[in-house]
């Protein structure tokens, strides 16, 4: 089953499965962390004395920050739905990417991958992790000394979305067949993170009505 014949990424029946496998680990590991906090609070109240305290201090902050931290995770991978809802998938071979800042984009960037313009195959457009949530799988990958069997799960990635405004990658299983490990990537080129670009890019009326209804949020928002 090539995921490229489907007319969205959301038609490939194995990226269903994929989103919806990526939507419970993260519930889970909510449920994991806040069930942790609430252990450790137990047994450092009913069965320790007050003098332990300090040595679980670091263990409840710690797993509070974690729960803390998933609960802006479900929100990214909606928002991830909604971009596969919206654009095919697009394998690319050998993609340029690093983890180093470049000074062409503003904001946040937690490593970046380049990828061709639509309207001009020749350019090629950065985007960025804007997040740092669960990225280091990436990162160990992207790094410059990763090892060569590390550096080649990410020698195909699978790209849904417009290099131009938003979009989603994720990398291959072993047989290629499905994709994994989905991260939103961003466009923050430029002034008000690149939106004013959009049409210098030769995007269309249409390609930005397409962005604004996978989640591109307008430049004056």
């Amino acid at each position: 089953m090539n995921p490229t014949d489907h007319s969205v990424a959301w038609e490939h029946p194995p990226t269903r499965r994929a989103w919806s496998k990526q939507l419970a680990a993260n519930a889970v590991a909510l449920l994991g962390w806040i069930a942790l906090w609430v252990a450790l609070l137990a047994v450092l109240v009913v069965y320790l004395s007050p003098g332990y305290t300090i040595l679980f201090v670091p263990f409840l902050i710690y797993s509070f920050y974690r729960a803390f931290i998933q609960f802006f995770v479900f929100p990214a991978i909606f928002r991830m739905k909604h971009v596969l809802e919206e654009y095919p998938w697009l394998l690319l071979r050998d993609t340029a990417h690093g983890l180093a800042d470049r000074a062409d984009v503003v904001g946040r960037q937690y490593g970046w991958f380049e990828f061709p313009n639509p309207a001009r195959p020749e350019e090629q457009l950065p985007m960025v992790f804007p997040r740092h949530w669960g990225v280091g799988w990436w990162h160990r990958r992207m790094a410059p000394r990763a090892t060569p069997e590390l550096k080649a799960q990410i020698g195909v990635v699978w790209l849904a979305g417009d290099p131009r405004f938003i979009g989603v990658i994720a990398a291959p299983t072993p047989d290629g067949s499905a994709p994994r490990r989905f991260r939103f990537l961003s466009q923050q080129t430029g002034a008000d993170g690149g939106h004013h670009s959009a049409a210098d890019w030769g995007a269309t009326a249409e390609d930005i009505e397409r962005g604004r209804r996978a989640g591109v949020r307008p430049a004056n928002s």
